[in-house]
């Protein structure tokens, strides 16, 4: 296989990643595109998953959320649901006109944050021939409800408002740490344990672009996002749901009764222990070779 450094244009703005070639085999190839989820950069396994799929045989595009790692945007940190699912589309349409991608044999891969997004993506654009979605939000309004106390709820969007009002008057947006540094009880995106080992651990020797901070206003799109509605509509483009069956962060709960609302054709796979080892280790090599036979299945 080849990697190559590549950039698009998604209304206006320019994103920035990988292209991958496989090597040999017929022209033009079947390709997927993927994105990382919440404030995650590229080099945060995203380069693992899509060195298993183009030595299967699929080209794959890998880049960088607007406002994050390598791709421009701002301001920076802000990260915008529907922005992302958009920048999919334009990622698609980039990758149609490549001269040796297949444009009838395009699928999409997305995780956490960005496994929300394909699934709006897939049920929108029938570009788009198979998705796979790993540990995926289902519902922000819910999810939000499992990560922030009860009693810290209204002075949140109270934190919302005042961010509202202040941007309205010409300030800039607010913002807020991905996951806490030092107190797990700081305030922060995301409170869990294991996000702050992740995103403060290893990884960052590879992920040198990351930074640890979003704006309040993510975090205020993040409660309001609600992508399983769209799961009954994506039929009949094939999934392919991941679950990790201890997933706190975006709850197996959750996914599990989001499956169920999607139609046929469909498949779930689920993995042991949390959200982020479905990016190493043993969880690793079973999801990349369950999501690299689904693509080959259904892109041919």
């Amino acid at each position: 296989m080849s990697r190559r450094d590549v950039e698009f244009q998604a209304d206006g703005t320019t994103l920035r990643g990988w292209l991958y070639e496989p090597d040999g085999g017929p022209r033009p190839y079947p390709l997927v595109v993927m994105a990382h989820g919440f404030s995650a950069t590229k080099e945060m396994y995203l380069d693992d998953f899509a060195e298993v799929f183009a030595a299967g045989g699929l080209g794959v595009l890998v880049y960088d959320n607007r406002n994050l790692g390598e791709s421009d945007g701002e301001p920076r940190g802000e990260i915008d649901p529907w922005r992302q699912i958009e920048d999919y589309r334009s990622a698609v349409t980039f990758a149609s006109g490549l001269g040796d991608v297949d444009a009838d044999r395009i699928g999409i891969w997305g995780s956490s944050y960005s496994g929300a997004h394909v699934l709006v993506v897939a049920a929108t654009d029938r570009r788009v021939r198979a998705v796979s979605s790993q540990v995926p939000l289902i519902s922000g309004n819910e999810n939000a409800r499992r990560l922030v106390r009860a009693d810290h709820i209204a002075g949140l969007r109270a934190a919302f408002d005042a961010d509202r009002v202040a941007r309205y008057q010409g300030a800039a947006p607010a913002t807020i740490p991905v996951t806490w540094v030092d107190d797990p009880g700081e305030p922060c995106a995301l409170p869990t344990a294991d996000t702050h080992d992740f995103f403060l651990g290893p990884i960052r020797e590879r992920a040198k672009t990351w930074e640890n901070e979003v704006t309040l206003r993510s975090v205020e799109m993040f409660t309001n996002y609600e992508p399983g509605a769209y799961l009954p509509l994506i039929s009949p483009t094939p999934l392919l749901l991941t679950v990790a069956a201890g997933d706190h962060l975006t709850p197996a709960d959750l996914a599990l009764a989001g499956y169920q609302q999607a139609r046929e054709p469909k498949q779930l796979t689920i993995l042991p222990g949390g959200h982020f080892e479905a990016y190493t280790g043993d969880n690793f090599a079973v999801s990349s070779a369950a999501q690299l036979d689904f693509f080959r299945t259904h892109l041919g």
